[in-house]
């Protein structure tokens, strides 16, 4: 085809291919164009998305107020380690399958390799160096010295925070063996502690090991 009709090869091809990736996408997937609905534009004063750069986030670590600025794509995981210093929580898969990063956000267990850190704005987080208080270890962590539930300690960080979830959200029950286990069910730990780990549960639960 010729230039004299204004049009080119490469340029009708050009205009169907793209008019076929727009058929194909849902509505909310398509590019903005003037016959969009004008209200879908955020009006001034409306909450934004953040990015790209960095943002001000703003929430609770082991009882003190933080704010920092964090780039959109860091995870709780990074932001703790790398900008707070909280190196309690443990870097071991980084995907979510072993649970070494677990910590508290608003007193429930949560990987912290696969939780963005802007998504615990506001949020109460708790890491494994929020359990000492005034220099020393939790009942759940005496319990774990006690019965020898941590080896190399990668998973145990971890660990102690999936347990910690458990004896708050069941204070002043009484746990089974099978409470502990559906519990740390996420954690995996190489050494093998388990039954160790168990036993100490329970003794900080006050019940039997």
């Amino acid at each position: 085809m010729s230039d004299r009709a204004g049009i080119t090869r490469r340029g009708l091809f050009r205009g169907i291919g793209t008019a076929g990736l727009l058929a194909g996408c849902k509505p909310s997937e398509r590019p903005p164009t003037t016959t969009d609905d004008p209200g879908a534009a955020a009006s001034p004063g409306e909450e934004t998305a953040v990015g790209p750069g960095p943002a001000p986030l703003s929430f609770t670590l082991n009882g003190e107020a933080k704010t920092l600025e964090v780039a959109p794509n860091i995870t709780l995981l990074a932001a703790l380690r790398e900008q707070l210093r909280f190196t309690g929580t443990k870097v071991v898969c980084d995907r979510g399958a072993c649970g070494a990063c677990t910590v508290l956000i608003d007193g429930v267990p949560r990987n912290s390799c696969m939780t963005l850190a802007h998504d615990v704005a506001g949020a109460a987080v708790t890491t494994v160096e929020g359990l000492a208080s005034g220099g020393k270890l939790s009942v759940l962590q005496q319990a774990f010295v006690r019965n020898d539930a941590l080896q190399c300690g990668f998973c145990t960080s971890g660990m102690l925070m999936s347990c910690q979830g458990l004896l708050e959200r069941t204070r002043g029950q009484k746990l089974a063996r099978e409470d502990v286990e559906a519990a740390i069910a996420g954690n995996l730990c190489r050494c093998g502690t388990y039954p160790n780990v168990v036993a100490a549960v329970l003794e900080a639960a006050g019940g039997s090991a």
